[in-house]
């Protein structure tokens, strides 16, 4: 569902009839629980302002994360040493800490292995692993080395610290050796899979990361079992991969020893890449083959470094192509666009572009958002159907044409959401995927002059069919709670379409970019919570949208609105003319209205959403000079509404 959803987003364009309503439907709307007043749970306070800005006295913890691993081609398995420099930025004295261990996700028995396994879809694995083996672990404290006592459960480790780490930046160095062995379908996240010229392995999830301790809930220990994300702390991650030498290795960030992992000619070329707007060729099909492509020796130890990130993950294969071309950033920074891919994924309109569209979607996201943060954008070809990294994300080696644009784009646009504003993907995957997808939106219509934006619509009629049925998950639950066959519209369609009404049907283009702006602004590698994010929209926009988020967020409410009646004052159409509409349903919104008068004058009105604050049924009068040709509500068809049988009242009705 993931991949239908990816480019998806359009202004909700639904069909219409003309009709009458003559007679007065029920409606099941109630204007007292709508504009409840009681909204936010609780104040702002010193970590977290009512204005939905990070506190005077913010504070989120650190991890620096120091890896070095190898990658065993034949045993297909990832052997490690992982040093992390944790820092307790916290208010509170720690005594222990968790770490997430997401390999156990493959063990047979695991929370994820009795749960999604049995109902298949896209987390379903075929087959299993024995998960992180974890080797040995130490802590050391104010130069003091230990080995702790460790809790392992599930996807999860506590380890008992030898004495606390008290508040307010003091450190603790965990380092933790393991190894696993690399899934061949990793909850479509990770993976391995053959092509024509060896192994190709997408790595991820590869090293003990640390939980996310913070003012909200303290530590966040929610199992890792499938459709739930990640929730991670921010640092700066130096990571090396040893592998024979006749693999390519692409990795989150910066390549540290080019010299040493190329050969003088791909130096040559990469040189170039840097300096150009198109796509430099650093490995060619034809090299793929050519011993000389690749250093001499047996091994090669590979050195990356990504600052100020929540992750790193890396691809491996003797079968890459490569290409790559230069990315320019806002500020006039340059960013290197890289693409690997077999020679599988070469065809009309395909890998061969890949480049060219990393490229495009950062630029655009960059200039219209947040400049993008990290020195390089690799895209990898392989199993993973879609999956986002800082600074790497993993797409379908068999995809092309606008199918290659989509999750392209769409992965990439995951940098902004939740890769800078790092809100908990594993408990809220609306504020990520859903976010994402309004914002892919715009980057597709302007790719390459729009090559592609046909594709990112449904058919009108499907939109609020898929959207609204009476059976889909609210946005408030955890993805892990959704049901898997409507997570693509609860997490990714729905939040888009919200969005988008807010911009274009409540606040106006200016009041929402500016809002959302800010919003990226202040919580770019923060944590924000769905609270942070309504609070700065109100603000920053100025409107009190608590009857928005009631609606959209937190229930599964429904539009309904209806033309109900005219009435000419006096019985005279030229002295103005009354007309009714009605709220039928539990969801309400502004009124878009058109009203045609037979003499050829127009009236476009928006009532404001208050209309509704005293009830279902609203009355207002139009300075009509002739009699009305017709009454249309929501004439540009930007509001969900699920009947537009009752949008349009014609002369003949009244």
């Amino acid at each position: 569902m993931k991949r239908l959803i990816i480019a998806l987003l359009s202004p909700v364009l639904l069909s219409m009839s003309v009709a009458a309503q003559t007679t007065s439907p029920t409606s099941t709307y109630n204007h007292r629980e709508a504009f409840n007043p009681q909204f936010y749970p609780q104040s702002g306070n010193d970590y977290r302002s009512a204005s939905g800005k990070p506190g005077p006295k913010y504070w989120q913890n650190r991890a620096d994360y120091k890896l070095a691993c190898t990658l065993d081609t034949a045993a297909h398995k990832v052997t490690g040493t992982s040093a992390i420099i944790y820092t307790n930025n916290s208010p509170d004295d720690l005594d222990f800490v968790w770490l997430q261990l997401d390999q156990n996700i493959y063990q047979q028995g695991s929370r994820g292995s009795a749960t999604t396994t049995q109902t298949g879809g896209r987390w379903a694995n075929p087959g299993f692993t024995q998960g992180n083996i974890i080797k040995s672990i130490s802590v050391e404290i104010d130069g003091a080395k230990s080995t702790p006592k460790t809790i392992i459960t599930d996807t999860r480790m506590q380890v008992w610290l030898p004495q606390a780490m008290k508040a307010a930046g003091s450190k603790a160095t965990i380092t933790v050796a393991y190894e696993f062995t690399v899934p061949e379908r990793g909850t479509d996240r990770m993976g391995r899979m053959k092509t024509s010229n060896g192994w190709l392995y997408e790595v991820a999830q590869w090293f003990p990361r640390m939980a996310v301790y913070d003012d909200i809930q303290g530590w966040n220990t929610l199992p890792y079992i499938g459709a739930g994300e990640f929730y991670l702390e921010y640092g700066d991650i130096e990571y090396s991969i040893t592998a024979p030498s006749n693999l390519i290795i692409a990795g989150s960030g910066e390549l540290l020893n080019e010299s040493e992992v190329l050969t003088p000619l791909q130096q040559t070329r990469i040189a170039a890449a840097r300096a150009s707007d198109k796509t430099v060729v650093l490995r060619s099909a034809k090299e793929v083959t050519d011993k000389t492509s690749r250093p001499s020796g047996a091994n090669l130890t590979w050195r990356f470094r990504i600052q100020n990130a929540r992750d790193a993950a890396w691809s491996a294969s003797r079968s890459f192509i490569w290409d790559a071309a230069r990315i320019n950033l806002p500020s006039g920074k340059k960013a290197l666009a890289m693409s690997v891919y077999p020679f599988e994924s070469i065809k009309p309109n395909g890998w061969q572009r890949s480049t060219e569209m990393v490229k495009a979607s950062i630029e655009h996201y960059s200039t219209r958002w947040f400049e993008y943060p990290y020195p390089m954008a690799v895209n990898v070809a392989g199993p993973v159907g879609g999956m986002e990294y800082p600074g790497i994300v993993f797409c379908s080696y068999a995809d092309s044409g606008a199918d290659l644009w989509g999750v392209t784009d769409h992965e990439f646009g995951h940098t902004w959401f939740p890769m800078i504003v790092g809100s908990n993907e594993r408990k809220y995957a609306w504020m990520d995927e859903g976010f994402n997808t309004f914002i892919n939106d715009s980057s597709t219509k302007a790719f390459n002059k729009g090559e592609f934006a046909s594709f990112s619509f449904f058919k009108p009629e499907e939109l609020t069919k898929i959207t609204f049925t009476s059976t889909m998950d609210p946005l408030w639950n955890t993805p892990d709670v959704i049901q898997q066959e409507k997570l693509g519209v609860a997490a990714y369609l729905k939040p888009a379409i919200m969005l988008t009404s807010l911009r274009d049907v409540v606040l106006g283009q200016a009041r929402f970019d500016t809002a959302i702006k800010e919003y990226i602004r202040r919580w770019a590698f923060k944590h924000p919570t769905p609270w942070d994010f309504f609070h700065t929209i109100e603000n920053v926009s100025g409107e009190d949208l608590s009857w928005f988020w009631r609606a959209w967020v937190f229930n599964d409410w429904k539009l309904d609105q209806a033309v109900t009646g005219v009435k000419y004052n006096e019985d005279n159409a030229a002295k103005g003319a009354a007309i009714t509409i009605q709220n039928l349903d539990k969801m309400v919104m502004p009124v878009p209205l058109l009203i045609r008068e037979t003499n050829g004058k127009e009236h476009r009105m928006t009532l404001p959403v208050e209309v509704w604050q005293r009830g279902a049924t609203w009355t207002f009068t139009v300075p009509t000079t002739s009699k009305i040709k017709e009454v249309v509500l929501d004439p540009d068809k930007k509001l969900p509404d699920m009947n537009r049988t009752n949008n349009t009242v014609t002369d003949k009705a009244f």
